[in-house]
């Protein structure tokens, strides 16, 4: 009791501000100590964490992160090759990649090794490599929607007529067909002009879809786009384009019928089926009907595209006078491969191999029924007659009646 009693008697003498005074100066110090602690539990860890990533990323993700970006970018590469229509032999393909992977190897070493004074540009330059690698085909210039298309027709000779156009400076072009005005249209313009390329001021930027041509609703749409466009039509012997695309076809789809079953409703009767999409594109006058409703004759070019294959430099001449190009793409740009059937391109500058176009290109054809053959160019004959007197030429296919039915090459 005594005790308790002392211990009263001295807290009720003391004031109570100095007891409040005295309470806050500790918690001060507390907090002090408390905030030092922390700061040196929060500054060493992040300088070791800072030195830990800097040694795994000159060392030993070197290795690993820059593999993955350059297969990435071959990648990349090898797929925009393959959408241009070039092609190489499976054993250049193995060699070229191995050579590839070798120095791919090599240059991860000397980037990957330690050089005094340069670790530290390497890794602040590593993201503006990547960069530009990703965006060097297309820093230049801006992109525009297309100033002149390629509509038609399937298996007329399209890609050799684009490849060849390609091989001109003032012209660039998409690789792959990007089908906007048929299957994509409710993607908006934004979406088809991002597909376009870059270009320079003088350049004309192109693609082409051969589908555009018998697509009811295309003229209309390619109208409200641009109503001054160029359109440029590759045409062909319609037998013989009917022929190719059973081919291409039968290369993916084996256990399709005989062209001989499709190309006819009743072949007793001679009743031949025009709604077999492989017949009915090439009625060539029903399908132009519908795109001289939206635009003039002067903004067509129709592409023979048997003289494609005769005598390329002559008509690419016509298509560059048709695209207010000057003639850079001659018969020096050609050469013929017996093997194939057609023209390659070459680099008149230098000795280099020509490029041809893919395995796709120049199939053999099957067999057909020399009666199915004579049918059918009686069948497309009236149709032929009103396509000439349509676009005023004469691409003279009754001319290939009798030599139709011993074609063997796409």
């Amino acid at each position: 009791m005594a005790s308790w009693s002392s211990t009263s008697v001295f807290t009720s003498k003391v004031p109570r501000k100095i007891l409040f005074m005295f309470t806050l100066s500790l918690s001060v110090t507390y907090l002090f100590y408390s905030l030092m602690s922390c700061y040196n539990s929060l500054q060493f860890p992040l300088q070791e964490n800072y030195v830990y990533q800097g040694r795994l990323v000159t060392e030993d993700t070197t290795f690993v992160t820059l593999r993955e970006k350059l297969y990435s970018a071959s990648q990349g590469f090898v797929e925009f090759t393959e959408a241009e229509g070039t092609t190489s032999s499976p054993t250049a393909k193995s060699h070229a990649g191995a050579g590839a992977e070798q120095r791919t190897a090599e240059w991860i070493r000397m980037q990957a090794s330690p050089t005094p004074g340069l670790e530290r540009d390497r890794q602040e330059i590593s993201t503006t490599d990547s960069e530009l690698r990703a965006n060097c085909t297309s820093d230049y210039g801006e992109k525009k929607l297309p100033q002149a298309i390629i509509i038609g027709v399937k298996k007329g000779g399209t890609r050799a007529l684009l490849e060849a156009l390609r091989v001109h400076p003032d012209v660039r072009a998409v690789g792959n067909e990007p089908h906007f005005f048929d299957r994509n249209y409710e993607k908006g313009l934004d979406w088809y002009k991002d597909l376009m390329p870059s270009t320079l001021e003088g350049q004309i930027t192109m693609e082409k879809t051969p589908s555009y041509f018998v697509t009811n609703h295309a003229p209309k749409r390619i109208h409200s786009m641009a109503k001054d466009i160029k359109l440029i039509i590759v045409v062909r012997n319609p037998v013989t384009r009917a022929i190719s695309d059973y081919t291409q076809t039968l290369s993916k789809k084996p256990e399709i019928p005989t062209f001989e079953i499709l190309a006819f409703k009743n072949r007793t009767l001679g009743l031949i089926d025009a709604s077999w999409s492989a017949l009915r594109i090439g009625i060539y006058a029903l399908h132009l009907e519908s795109w001289m409703q939206y635009f003039p004759l002067s903004q067509m070019h129709f592409v023979s595209g048997e003289r494609l294959i005769v005598d390329p430099a002559g008509e690419m001449a016509k298509v560059q006078d048709f695209l207010g190009l000057k003639r850079i793409v001659t018969d020096k740009h050609f050469y013929f491969n017996k093997t194939k059937g057609f023209p390659c391109l070459k680099k008149p500058e230098d000795s280099s191999t020509p490029r041809c176009l893919g395995k796709s290109k120049g199939r053999t054809h099957p067999k057909i029924d020399p009666d199915v053959i004579r049918r059918l160019h009686k069948f497309y004959k009236p149709f032929n007659m009103m396509f000439y007197q349509m676009t005023g030429q004469n691409f003279e296919w009754e001319l290939e009646e009798d030599s139709e039915s011993r074609s063997s090459q796409d």
